[in-house]
């Protein structure tokens, strides 16, 4: 299937990430029909201090720069598993998070969750690319043993340029953990089949767009793969609220059921019910969004 016979709209088609109460809505209901919070969750309670070991060796206190932390869960959820095996240790939680109501919420499930005295947090309302431009303008100094990046780099301006200079603020044996989907997942594969219509080309980024980035540097790293599956079958109820605004978190376009042309809606369906790309099961359309975890350590 090629997109050539997809017509191109004479107006542009508007990216979901400018209007953020559309997009937590669009995210929540995805959240609902796939498997990535639970995936995430297990590898916390799994992998992740396997990850950590030499970075908590011998520390006192843990600095850490959660990069789009979202509502906190899984921010809490780590720092849970790094205190249940060195109840001694204090965490400085630095918080980057541009969403107003996700910041709000993450504020709440602090004061609802008892027992988080070891964590002392700094909050932030402003992007990735607006924390890096402060902390250049403020001349900071300061270290960090963790940074994590889950589901950021599609939004940020500069890919590469934005890795070099979270990695630059590792201590020795930091770890700089990132996600994004991998260059296996259909979602990638349809951004990229459409991007030019969709006008998504930085949110049709990949792992694979890290690991040339690190390869290119010379850099090692190790990634784990995060299997994500979609249940995506209200995406084609004609009219579905729901299915819409999954549809426009997959392709990351705002209103697409009522800004996109009829081919390219066509076209856009089309592909992810083709039978190389999703399975029907039990009455459901399931798709393969797997995410994968790339982990840069500083080793100097």
């Amino acid at each position: 299937m090629s997109n050539d016979s997809i017509t191109r709209m004479e107006s542009p088609l508007t990216t979901l990430i400018t209007d953020s109460n559309r997009y937590l809505k669009c995210y929540h209901h995805y959240l609902k029909h796939c498997t990535d919070q639970q995936t995430m969750e297990e590898f916390i309670n799994n992998r992740f201090l396997d990850i950590m070991t030499k970075t908590v060796n011998g520390k006192s206190d843990l600095n850490v720069i959660g990069v789009g932390s979202g509502s906190g869960s899984l921010d809490l959820q780590m720092f849970s598993v790094i205190h249940r095996k060195h109840p001694e240790m204090t965490i400085d939680n630095e918080v980057i998070e541009p969403s107003p109501k996700q910041l709000h919420g993450y504020r709440d499930l602090v004061s609802q969750t008892p027992g988080l005295d070891y964590i002392r947090f700094n909050w932030n309302q402003i992007t990735a690319d607006e924390f890096e431009e402060q902390w250049k303008e403020k001349k900071r100094t300061e270290k960090a043993d963790l940074i994590h990046m889950f589901q950021v780099l599609y939004y940020v301006k500069d890919l590469g340029a934005t890795i070099s200079f979270y990695q630059s603020l590792l201590n020795k044996n930091g770890q700089l953990l990132m996600t994004l989907h991998s260059g296996n997942s259909i979602v990638v594969k349809l951004r990229n089949t459409y991007s030019n219509q969709l006008g998504t080309t930085e949110v049709a980024r990949s792992t694979g767009d890290i690991k040339r980035f690190l390869d290119s540097k010379g850099l090692s790293y190790r990634s784990y793969e995060l299997p994500n599956e979609v249940d995506i079958t209200k995406c084609f109820i004609e009219g579905d609220e729901e299915g819409e605004m999954m549809i426009d978190f997959l392709i990351q376009v705002l209103d697409f059921s009522k800004t996109a042309s009829p081919e390219l809606k066509a076209g856009v369906k089309e592909f992810l019910c083709c039978p190389e790309f999703s399975v029907e099961s039990n009455g459901k359309v399931l798709m393969n969004a797997q995410y994968e975890l790339i982990v840069l350590e500083q080793l100097t």
